[in-house]
């Protein structure tokens, strides 16, 4: 059997099917479960799209698929359905990105560390951003995605894992906590990344970053979140900036070698590392704003000590993350075992 081959006309067949047994009896029929995910909409009402997907293959092929035999998600059913005209929504929500906590954080900071009303309007304005942000695709949202009511509610989960609140808390999400700590860690840091996220957003100037973009691991835990680190990638990957920071350092008579640890490229690989080195940005976006970038702003940098510096907040600047490693080589060799001394061989004997 074909997964996937189904026509539009066998969907509509399996939807009167579905309407003729009621949900509960189609579904034990077939032994298909509930749809958690994804739901098919058509005419008003709301149908389990894992379950109408895989039956509809009885009528050209049959027999209908069992629920073990494909995906009921994106890439196999959903875009069975949709490929037919179908429209497919998610069942819920999809959870809370770093950037969105980000702004929902600076809300509740705003106001003294206090949830928000639904009606309240820095809940619309919440809302409206969120929206603008779309950090997921438009099939992975609910009909409810981010609306007032789920605003309101995020800012509620912040506010009751406070250190100070004594009340009972809601159950929100792992990354709930961590944004907050790190909003009571670095409040002057924080607050500006999510000032930088509203003003890029309203202006159109940011570019949306997929929850499941992973093209940089690091993204999910940057401090300034997802969108803006991104920006930063962005002005550290400039080809003309890096030439001309290049240039500069090479005029000056210094060597492309690493700030940090002074690896280069050129004296390790040869005539394939001639050249070879990254540029990064010292100063975080979250910290520089939208200004023209310095060369004075820019260190050269190998790839190790790139992503090391990268890897959490607060970044470490070149001088710091030598340092580091000046500290870790030290430990490193104070903790190896000493080196015998040389025995003395004994005297030949006559």
């Amino acid at each position: 059997m074909a997964k996937g081959l189904i026509s539009r006309d066998d969907i509509l067949k399996t939807l009167e099917e579905y309407d003729a047994l009621g949900r509960d009896t189609f579904l034990d029929r077939y032994g298909y479960r509930e749809a958690s995910t994804y739901l098919l909409v058509h005419e008003g009402k709301d149908y389990d799209s894992k379950a109408i997907a895989g039956v509809a293959h009885k009528h050209q092929h049959g027999e209908p698929l069992t629920w073990q035999q494909f995906n009921g998600g994106l890439g196999q059913a959903v875009d069975w359905l949709k490929r037919e005209g179908f429209k497919v929504v998610a069942s819920r929500n999809p959870k809370w990105t770093r950037d969105e906590l980000i702004l929902a954080c600076d809300v509740v900071l705003r106001n003294g560390w206090e949830g928000l009303a639904a009606e309240d309007p820095r809940i619309a304005e919440l809302s409206a951003l969120l929206q603008i942000l779309a950090a997921y695709p438009e099939e992975e949202r609910a009909a409810t995605y981010r609306n007032h009511n789920g605003a309101a509610r995020k800012t509620y989960d912040i506010a009751t894992h406070h250190p100070d609140y004594t009340g009972k808390r809601t159950n929100g999400g792992r990354l709930d906590v961590v944004v907050l700590q790190d909003f009571l860690d670095r409040p002057a840091e924080m607050a500006q990344a999510a000032q930088l996220l509203r003003e890029g957003l309203r202006a159109g100037t940011l570019e949306t970053i997929l929850a499941e973009d992973d093209d940089a691991e690091d993204e999910a835990s940057a401090p300034e979140g997802r969108v803006l680190y991104r920006r930063h990638r962005t002005r550290e990957r400039n080809k003309g900036l890096r030439k001309k920071k290049i240039a500069a350092v090479l005029k000056a008579g210094g060597s492309l070698a690493c700030e940090a640890c002074g690896f280069d490229f050129a004296l390790v690989y040869g005539e394939r590392g001639e050249g070879y080195i990254e540029c990064h940005h010292v100063v975080p976006l979250h910290e520089a704003g939208e200004g023209t970038t310095k060369l004075s702003d820019l260190a050269l940098i190998c790839s190790n000590c790139h992503r090391m510096i990268h890897r959490s907040a607060p970044w470490p600047t070149p001088t710091e993350m030598r340092d580091l490693l000046q500290r870790q080589t030290e430990r490193v060799a104070a903790l190896m075992p000493s080196p015998r001394p040389a025995e003395t061989p004994a005297p030949a004997t006559p």
